[in-house]
């Protein structure tokens, strides 16, 4: 939560006694540039070197970027290509390379980079934090401001913070973790919660294996040179006025930050082949599913669990996309909704979690406050797709749904007793807060009930829901696909009411969901044989990435892309588009049959069952600091990822021998001719979309041509006799023909 600072907000070290001295009295000055409105000069102390970054009359920002235990010699040094400056400092450690980048579009961007090259076996045992505002006379203690925003658990290394007096501005400070992997691993350490701290002592808090139980003792190597630190920072000179703006503006800033990554590779991967799979193992597999009063249930996980409603309603919305994309419904997405109608408390009119013969090891009557509507929402998507059955058994509930949200006054608990409305849990110890974004998955039910019935109660509902999470700021977020909903109930709202203050509310539910993405690839311990980069970690405080949230939030984001289109913050939708494009990607890695067995836990969570890697199920848990993945357990409900990405990536072209994959979410495909095809998709012109063209069994692939809408011809990257593919810009359309 954001917290104004008029003082230091804990007792001052000694580092920062040292600076308000050293800044009155050294004039040691190494270099000079401007960027934009702002001024940066480069400054060597008594025991440091500095950037200083001045808004003329209005305030500076020290960044520390080499701190020496022993005498030093810095000079200036050719720069190499895009550097504006480069430093070298000589000590009794080693050698520091400082590199400075700068580049200055609508926002002002300064990239500063460190290299140390140790002269001997060394191991650092602390360095202090390297951001300090300063205030009149460059003294930190007189910098007033707040911290909106900083690094949770091993997501992106980021902190945004504003300078109110001297009025200096916004500032989102990203540190660059990838680029660090070779320090984190030769010192066996990991970078948790290393961007941060207490006013007016920020920035990042190298981690170092004197502060980190367990880490390795061998540290860095003579002569072998390793990044320390590379970090970004975005400047806006106006303070935003409220939390909605000051969620767009980091929005903003994140996107300006992405576009200065040096970003991973994207993998193409046969969902196609993956849904196949995933379904003849859901049909098959004795561990995936049970009977209970005749009917089909599925495992929530392998041979374990209890079947609930949530599990259920997850596999059967995604087996009915799967169904609609291949033609044709699969025979098990029948026997599934069959006994749906037994979750139904006739009592209550409401939905329960359990089945009536839930064992006595469960509270029958307990309820997470979300699970009470995800299910509704699937029921919501196939009752607006004419299922019958489906629209009875979510109206029958609805009103209950909105009796508890009243009782609750739209702040609900971790959760509660569904017979009296009782709580069980409250809050959460991560932060002593209920299930703050479950009034975004409500709004989005509630809008679904509207478009069924037309009834305006459902809309008054949404926007009250809505209107009651207006003050969380940075802390909308308690499960990740939840705020990926809320973000799209207010899109949704926005289009529906006109009213401006829902599209800025979105941007509220979109920071708060990329505040917990981990924008870095992780290379440390068996993260090695997975892909991170751009997870979202499930919960505010869960130490992993999680396949059922991952593909949740990606349908979400359609739909909010759906109904923003191209009236979205331009780096709103580049950051959603990307998000889709490398879940894509890294969803794959999920699987047991795609890692090695040495990453893969040997013990799953009591009562989670066991890990099968022959079943085509996701295990649950993928960690950034490269734990054993599946502690947790294989996800048989995680199952539905694959009908998700696979009905969404590749698109069936009636009567042509091909089927087409773009890993970019389509705003709209025509057939314009017998052989051609006119593509449109969303997403931003600065980023690049991948798109193949794939060979159909019993088919041969001809002559293709790819144009964009001005003509442009776009060459394949690659061809094989079964793949075309190209890589295409983000945004705008494109003419497939083919002979």
């Amino acid at each position: 939560m954001a917290e104004t600072m008029a003082k230091p907000s804990a007792p001052i070290t000694p580092y920062l006694v040292a600076l308000r001295d050293m800044l009155s009295r050294s004039r040691h000055v190494l270099c000079r540039f401007g960027l934009g409105e702002l001024e940066v000069e480069v400054r060597a102390v008594h025991d440091s070197v500095f950037a200083i970054i001045r808004r003329p009359e209005a305030g500076a920002l020290a960044v520390r970027v080499a701190l020496l235990s022993s005498p030093f010699r810095c000079r200036r040094v050719k720069r190499g290509a895009g550097e504006v400056a480069r430093i070298e400092v000589e000590s009794g450690i080693g050698r520091h390379v400082i590199r400075f980048g700068k580049h200055f579009e609508a926002l002002e961007q300064l990239r500063i980079t460190v290299e140390l090259t140790p002269s001997m076996p060394l191991s650092l045992p602390f360095l202090p934090r390297d951001l300090y505002p300063l205030g009149a006379d460059d003294d930190p203690l007189r910098a007033e401001g707040h911290v909106e925003a900083s690094q949770r658990g091993l997501n992106a290394g980021l902190l945004y913070f504003h300078i109110e007096e001297p009025s200096f501005g916004n500032i989102l400070y990203f540190q660059n973790f990838t680029a660090l992997n070779a320090y984190f691993r030769k010192t066996g350490t990991k970078p948790r919660e290393a961007v941060g701290g207490q006013w007016p002592e920020l920035g990042y808090l190298l981690p170092t294996s004197v502060q980190q139980a367990g880490a390795s003792a061998d540290g860095l190597a003579a002569d072998k040179a390793v990044i320390i630190s590379d970090a970004i920072l975005v400047f806006r000179h106006e303070a935003p006025p409220h939390e909605r703006e000051s969620a767009r503006q980091f929005v903003q800033m994140l996107g300006t930050v992405y576009k200065m990554l040096d970003l991973p590779p994207v993998y193409y991967h046969d969902w196609v082949d993956r849904a196949d799979r995933t379904a003849r193992d859901l049909a098959r597999a004795s561990d995936a599913t049970i009977r209970h009063y005749g009917n089909l249930y599925v495992h929530p996980y392998t041979g374990a669990e209890y079947p609930d409603i949530m599990v259920q309603m997850s596999i059967v919305a995604a087996l009915h996309d799967w169904g609609k994309w291949r033609g044709a419904p699969l025979a098990i997405e029948a026997e599934l909704k069959k006994g749906l109608r037994r979750f139904y408390d006739p009592a209550l009119h409401t939905l329960r979690r359990y089945l009536p013969n839930v064992g006595d090891d469960k509270n029958a009557d307990a309820v997470d406050s979300w699970y009470l509507y995800h299910p509704l929402l699937n029921l919501g998507i196939l009752a607006l797709d004419d299922d019958g059955d489906a629209r009875a058994l979510f109206l029958d509930s609805i009103d209950y749904a909105v009796k508890a949200a009243q009782h609750f006054d739209y702040k609900w608990p971790v959760q509660f007793d569904i017979t009296d409305f009782s709580i069980i849990e409250e809050t959460a110890p991560a932060d002593g807060r209920g299930q703050t974004d479950v009034g975004g998955i409500y709004a989005w039910v509630m809008l679904q009930a509207f478009e069924l019935t037309d009834e305006k109660r459902f809309l008054d509902e949404a926007r009250a829901s809505i209107e009651a999470a207006i003050g969380l700021r940075f802390n909308v977020n308690y499960q990740a696909n939840l705020t990926a909903w809320g973000a799209a109930a207010c899109m949704r709202l926005w289009r529906i009411t006109n009213r401006d203050v829902y599209l800025e509310q979105s941007y509220v539910y979109l920071a708060s969901f990329l505040h917990n993405a981990v924008i870095w690839e992780s290379q440390i311990g068996h993260a090695a044989h997975y892909e991170t980069f751009l997870a979202v970690t499930c919960l505010q405080d869960a130490p992993y990435m999680a396949m059922y949230e991952c593909f949740d939030s990606f349908v979400a984001f359609e739909r909010y892309l759906e109904d923003g289109g191209p009236d979205l913050e331009p780096e709103a939708l580049m950051l959603v588009t990307e998000y889709c494009k490398y879940a894509l990607s890294r969803a794959w890695n999920y699987y047991p049959d795609v890692l090695p067995p040495e990453a893969i836990s040997q013990k799953q969570r009591a009562s989670n069952g066991h890990v099968d890697p022959e079943l085509s199920f996701p295990l649950e848990d993928l960690y950034p600091d490269g734990q054993p993945a599946g502690q947790v357990g294989q996800e048989v409900y995680g199952g539905g990822g694959a009908f998700i990405f696979a009905s969404r990536a590749f698109h069936n072209i009636e009567d042509a021998p091909f089927r087409l994959f773009c890993d970019y979410l389509l705003r709209g495909i025509e057939r314009t001719g017998d052989r051609a095809l006119t593509i449109t998709l969303h997403g931003r012109e600065t980023c690049t979309a991948n798109l193949r063209v794939i060979r159909l069994k019993r088919h041969k692939l001809g002559k293709f041509t790819l144009k964009t809408a001005g003509g442009d011809a776009v060459r394949a990257h690659a061809s094989s006799a079964d793949r075309i593919d190209y890589h295409v810009p983000g945004n705008g359309r494109l003419v497939l023909t083919w002979q």
